[in-house]
């Protein structure tokens, strides 16, 4: 049975924006689309470790700033023809709260 844990609340995360998670495992970045689905990928783009929570979300993916990979927010594939994969924590919204799973 997964543990679930409180990191933010929704308005925290700006649309089409990010916020940072500090956990014991690494940096967690939260992603907020337009529509206001939340995911959570851990915050190294499989190219070269930049970090994707200071890239641009744009539909649901989101550009790394060192060299420009996509990345699906789903789950964490690198955009043909790019290779890789971040990734994925699981998460969830529940009456306005962020929720991350903990292993």
């Amino acid at each position: 049975m997964p543990i679930w844990h409180k990191v933010a609340t929704l308005e925290e995360i700006p649309a089409l924006g990010s916020r940072v998670v500090v956990t014991g495992q690494g940096n967690i970045a939260l992603f907020r689309t337009a529509d206001g689905a939340v995911f959570a990928l851990h915050d190294k783009c499989p190219h070269k470790g930049g970090p994707l929570s200071q890239g641009i979300v744009h539909g649901s993916k989101v550009t790394c700033p060192l060299h420009g990979w996509s990345i699906q927010l789903e789950d964490g594939q690198a955009v043909a023809p790019d290779k890789g994969c971040a990734r994925v924590v699981p998460c969830k919204v529940e009456n306005g709260e962020v929720l991350l799973e903990v292993v």
